[in-house]
C-alpha cells in the first residue's frame, strides 16, 4: 500500500506501524493511486495540542483514527518526536485496527523492548498497577502480554539497583557453527565452509580481549557479566576453549561476577571434555539449546541433532555440575503443531532446566527460511503453543524475566526468558534493557555506552564476517578506546 505524510517527516513511525499491522502487504510512500492508501497527518493547536490523524483505505473500505497529546512547557525536541510519532502510531492503530481478524496481541506497541517502556512510566511516577492499565487501555496490548512486560519490568528494576557506576558487562563472538539451521539468520559461518578462519579468527579475538581488558582497567572499570555467545561456542576443540578462556580470566577481573554465560546451543557440538573446560574456568550458567523435542521438526529445520542427543547432552551439563542450565525452544518452526510443542514444554519441564527460553519464529533476510506468508499463516497455531507454554511454566513456578520482540516474528509474538526463583540472567537483562554498556568482543559485536544518568546510548558494532573482522584489528581497538575513554 502507499501512503502520504501531511505536516510531519515521520516516515519510520508510518512504516513500522503499518508493517506491525499489515505485515503481508508492500508498504511505500507514493500516490493514492485507488488502491490501499494512508494519509497520516499531524498539526498543532494553538493551546499546545498535539493532533494526528490518519485516513486509510483498506480493500476499498476508507477508515480513519485521531489522537492527541499535550504538549509540556520547556519540552525538549526528543520528547516532542517521542509523542510525535506514537500519536501517529495510535492514529493509524485505531483506523486499522477495526479492519483485521483479530487485533495484535501486542496493540499499538512497535518497540522491540516493552519492558523499558513500562519501567519509564513507574520512573514518572505511575504504579504498577497504573502502568499496566495504561498499556492496556492506551496501546491495547492483551493482559497476558501486560502481565509479561510487567514482570520483565520488575527483574529489570531489581537488577538495576545492583549496577554500581563505572561497571560493564562484556560479550564475547564465536561466529561459527557446524552447519547452518534453516531458520538462521545470525552473523554465523559454517565450519565446513569456513574451517580456514576458526584458527586466525581465535587468534585475533584473544588480542582483542587482550588489550580491551587493558583499556578496561586503565579506565577503573567493574565486570559484573561475561557472556560468550555465537554462532555456537563450543563448535570450538576443548583445547581452543580452554586457550580462549584462560585469556579471558587473565584480561578481566572476573572475581565479582553475576554470571557468566556459555551458549553450548548445538547437542552434537556437546562433549563432557569441552564442559569439564567450561566448568573448570568458573562458567555458571551453560545453554543446552533443542529448539524442539521432535525429530521430525528438527530435521526440517535442519539441525542434525535427534532429541534423544538434547537428552543425553543436558545430562553431561548437569553431571558436570553447573548451577544454571538454560534451554530455547521456537514456536513456529516448519513441522511443528500445538500438541507438538506442548510435547517439547512437557519434556522440558520434566527435565527441570533453570532457565527456558521461549522465541518466536523470526523469518529474516539472512534465513533460509524466507516464505513470509507462510510464518504469517502459523500465528493462530503459534498463539495456542505460546499460551499453553506460559501456563505450564507458571504451574512450575516459572517466572517471565526479560522478553524482547523482533520483526517478522510469527503472529507479531515475542521471546521470552522463564527462570526459576534466582537464575536469572543477569546479562539478558541487563542487555536487553540497556541498563549498563556493554563492550562485545569479536566479530558482528555491537558495544553499547550507556549514560545512566542520561540514559544516552553511543554504539560501536566490529565488522560482521570473520573474514573483514580479522582486516580491522586496529580500527575495532581505536572505536573501543574511544568508546570507552570519552
Amino acid at each position: 500500500m502507499n501512503y502520504q505524510l501531511e505536516g510531519h517527516p515521520h516516515r519510520h513511525a508510518v512504516e513500522e506501524m503499518l508493517l506491525h499491522l499489515l505485515p503481508d502487504r508492500t508498504v511505500s510512500e507514493g500516490v493514492d493511486d485507488g488502491g490501499d492508501f494512508c494519509q497520516s497527518i499531524l498539526f498543532e493547536e494553538q493551546s499546545g495540542v498535539l493532533s494526528a490523524a490518519a485516513r486509510v483505505r483498506l480493500d476499498g473500505v476508507q477508515r480513519e483514527g485521531e489522537r492527541k497529546g499535550s504538549l509540556t512547557p520547556g519540552q525538549d525536541s526528543l520528547a516532542r518526536k517521542r509523542l510525535e510519532n506514537e500519536l501517529l502510531k495510535l492514529a493509524i492503530y485505531d483506523a486499522v485496527a477495526p479492519a483485521l481478524a483479530e487485533p495484535p496481541v501486542w496493540g499499538a506497541l512497535t518497540g522491540v523492548r516493552p519492558a523499558k517502556l513500562a519501567r519509564g512510566l513507574m520512573e514518572r511516577g505511575a504504579s504498577p498497577q497504573e502502568t499496566e492499565e495504561h498499556l492496556c487501555t492506551r496501546f491495547q496490548v492483551s493482559p497476558e502480554r501486560a502481565a509479561l512486560t510487567m514482570a520483565a519490568a520488575a527483574y529489570a528494576q531489581e537488577t538495576d539497583r545492583k549496577i554500581v557506576q563505572n561497571s560493564i558487562s562484556v560479550y564475547v563472538s564465536i561466529p561459527f557453527c557446524p552447519t547452518r539451521c534453516a531458520y538462521c539468520s545470525f552473523i554465523s559461518a559454517a565450519v565446513e565452509q569456513n574451517a580456514q578462519f576458526v584458527a586466525p579468527y581465535l587468534e585475533a579475538l584473544c588480542k582483542e580481549a587482550e588489550e580491551t581488558g587493558r583499556l578496561v582497567r586503565q579506565n577503573k572499570c567493574t565486570v559484573d557479566s561475561l557472556y560468550i555467545g555465537g554462532g555456537t561456542p563450543t563448535t570450538l576443540s576443548s583445547e581452543q576453549l580452554d586457550k580462549l578462556l584462560s585469556v579471558l580470566e587473565r584480561s578481566f577481573d572476573l572475581s565479582n561476577l553475576f554470571d557468566y554465560t556459555v551458549e553450548a546451543g548445538r547437542p552434537d557440538t556437546i562433549t563432557a571434555e569441552k564442559l569439564a573446560v567450561l566448568r573448570a574456568h568458573g562458567v555458571t550458567r551453560v545453554s543446552v539449546n533443542p529448539q524442539s523435542m521432535n525429530d521430525e521438526v528438527l530435521r526440517l529445520a535442519g539441525r542434525p541433532h535427534t532429541a534423544r542427543d538434547v537428552l543425553e547432552s543436558f545430562e553431561m551439563a548437569r553431571k558436570a555440575g553447573f548451577p544454571v542450565i538454560n534451554m530455547d525452544v521456537i514456536a513456529g518452526l516448519e513441522g511443528d503443531t500445538p500438541a507438538r510443542f506442548a510435547e517439547t514444554i512437557n519434556t522440558l519441564l520434566g527435565l527441570g532446566p533453570e532457565n527456558i527460553t521461549m522465541h518466536t519464529l523470526a523469518v529474516k533476510r539472512g534465513a533460509a527460511i524466507r516464505d513470509i506468508h507462510a510464518n504469517l499463516a502459523r500465528r493462530c497455531a503459534v498463539g495456542h503453543m505460546l499460551s499453553y507454554a506460559q501456563r505450564a511454566l507458571l504451574r512450575q513456578d516459572y517466572h517471565a524475566y526479560y522478553l524482547y520482540r523482533q520483526k517478522f516474528s510469527a503472529g507479531g509474538y515475542e521471546n521470552t526468558g522463564w527462570c526459576k526463583p534466582g537464575t536469572e540472567s543477569f546479562y539478558n537483562i541487563s542487555m536487553m534493557e540497556e541498563l549498563q554498556t556493554i563492550i562485545s568482543l569479536g566479530a558482528g559485536g555491537v558495544s553499547k555506552r550507556v549514560n545512566r544518568a542520561t540514559g544516552k546510548i553511543e554504539r560501536y558494532t566490529n565488522p560482521k564476517y570473520p573474514a573483514e573482522y580479522l582486516q580491522a584489528q586496529e580500527r575495532i581497538l581505536r572505536g573501543r578506546q574511544r568508546l570507552l575513554q570519552e
